[in-house]
């Protein structure tokens, strides 16, 4: 019988760590294969993780709130039913945690580096990773965690528990107030000032970032920090497209079942301008140019409640308009009823945002890393436009940005990948697309 090691999996290409969300199954249960044993949590998406093994669940190594790097072990299924459940499991339910009695020595230094406090009788208290981070993040000191009724089990504290704690803050906000202006006063003129606090009067509420927030923060922190983004504008004359779209719209829908927008077009516009300019499907690994073959071309969805997912598009260049509107439109619907796969997200070369859904006219979006470029487009308007020299028409027109990585990607290859995607789709023929 095999002792089988669950590790956390990685949920697209640039993604390092997973939040446990929830654990589905507890050391002692037993689990078929695919069956979900949890779910988990980054700034692309919350999946349902399915056991790679069947057996029963030994061991689980960090409890729900936790984030662990990528391929790190997080729980052992055993392959014999009948397997003894190991001692030293952490469970995540609510009342898994276990105090124990330790000499004086060995509880000092415990305290010092675990999820236990001691209140004023003595006795020791223990708090989730997730309300520890909660409190660290809302300047809460761990013995003031000892003020907060826990309604969980075993009277433990628990996320709701802090949430109504920090609304109903007074007297510690007070103290905390009064210390910082007293420290205010005592500063030199000479020293330089010190960096802003908030400060959590009856006029502010404070919202902990859930975990998907805290990783989109992150990472894209970590992308301005690593890329030297430029941003080349140009507009777009999509009137015939407009007329096309409308001419067949009412046909497509009746033929596939869905829209056919005007994204399906940009796309395809992007896919030979990538062929065209192959540096910019590409990416940076220390002083190498990884030249990437394939294009797979990634699409920002907006997910009500959370965030922005990019689901891949694989071997995008070798499909049609059709055919990229019919992955695209299974990714949405995937996306929006939270389905995608580790898959589905991953190994993505260049990426297309829409703006222009959410009526605004431009935007310079962020490099998803580690690729060197990102294209968005903005909503179409009719505007005035010269047309000749002595003419003014009104046309269908839409803003293009095309952001990318100075440190591949100079200025004059950046324009003209822009400008090639401009002329493609104001000179295409769509009719020979399908």
């Amino acid at each position: 019988m095999a002792k089988n090691e669950v590790v956390m999996p990685q949920m697209g290409e640039s993604i390092t760590t997973g939040t446990i969300t929830k654990w589905h199954k507890q050391p002692g249960d037993t689990i078929e294969i695919d069956e979900i044993l949890l779910e988990i949590s980054t700034d692309k998406v919350e999946s349902e993780i399915p056991s790679p093994f069947e057996g029963k669940v030994v061991e689980i190594l960090y409890p729900e709130g936790d984030t662990i790097d990528v391929g790190k072990p997080i729980a052992y299924i055993d392959d014999d039913k009948n397997a003894a459940v190991s001692s030293s499991s952490s469970s995540a339910s609510a009342g898994s945690e276990k105090t124990q009695q330790a000499p004086d020595k060995q509880e000092e230094s415990s305290q010092q580096t675990s999820s236990a406090a001691s209140n004023e009788s003595g006795e020791r208290r223990f708090y989730t990773p997730l309300v520890k981070a909660m409190a660290k993040e809302a300047g809460v000191a761990l013995s003031e965690l000892d003020n907060i009724e826990g309604s969980g089990a075993g009277g433990r504290v628990n996320k709701a528990d802090f949430e109504n704690y920090l609304k109903n803050r007074g007297s510690a906000q007070k103290v905390t107030q009064t210390q910082t202006q007293t420290s205010s006063s005592t500063q030199s003129s000479s020293q330089a000032p010190a960096t802003p606090k908030f400060e959590h009067g009856s006029r502010v509420e404070v919202i902990p970032m859930d975990n998907m927030r805290k990783a989109i923060a992150k990472n894209m922190q970590y992308s301005k920090a690593t890329s030297p983004h430029v941003n080349s504008i140009d507009t777009v004359d999509m009137s015939h497209l407009v007329k096309y779209r409308e001419s067949v719209k009412n046909d497509f829908k009746k033929q596939e079942g869905f829209s056919l927008t005007y994204t399906h077009f940009i796309l395809y516009a992007l896919i030979q301008a990538l062929k065209e300019f192959p540096y910019v499907n590409a990416s940076i690994d220390g002083d190498n140019i990884i030249l990437k073959k394939d294009i797979n071309l990634g699409c920002a969805v907006a997910v009500p409640g959370s965030g922005l997912v990019v689901p891949v598009i694989k071997g995008a260049d070798n499909l049609n308009i059709t055919g990229l509107a019919r992955q695209l439109n299974d990714l949405v619907l995937k996306a929006r009823n939270k389905k995608l796969t580790m898959d589905d997200l991953s190994g993505g070369t260049y990426t297309f945002t829409n703006n222009g859904s959410f009526g605004i006219l431009a935007a310079t979006p962020v490099i998803l890393q580690p690729q060197v470029g990102i294209f968005c487009v903005g909503s179409i308007k009719k505007t005035p436009v010269v047309l000749g020299s002595d003419a003014i028409g009104i046309r269908d027109v839409m803003y293009a940005t095309h952001t990318y990585d100075h440190r591949l990607i100079d200025g004059e290859l950046g324009s003209k990948f822009l400008k090639f995607v401009v002329n493609y789709l104001e000179t295409l023929e769509p009719q020979h697309l399908f």
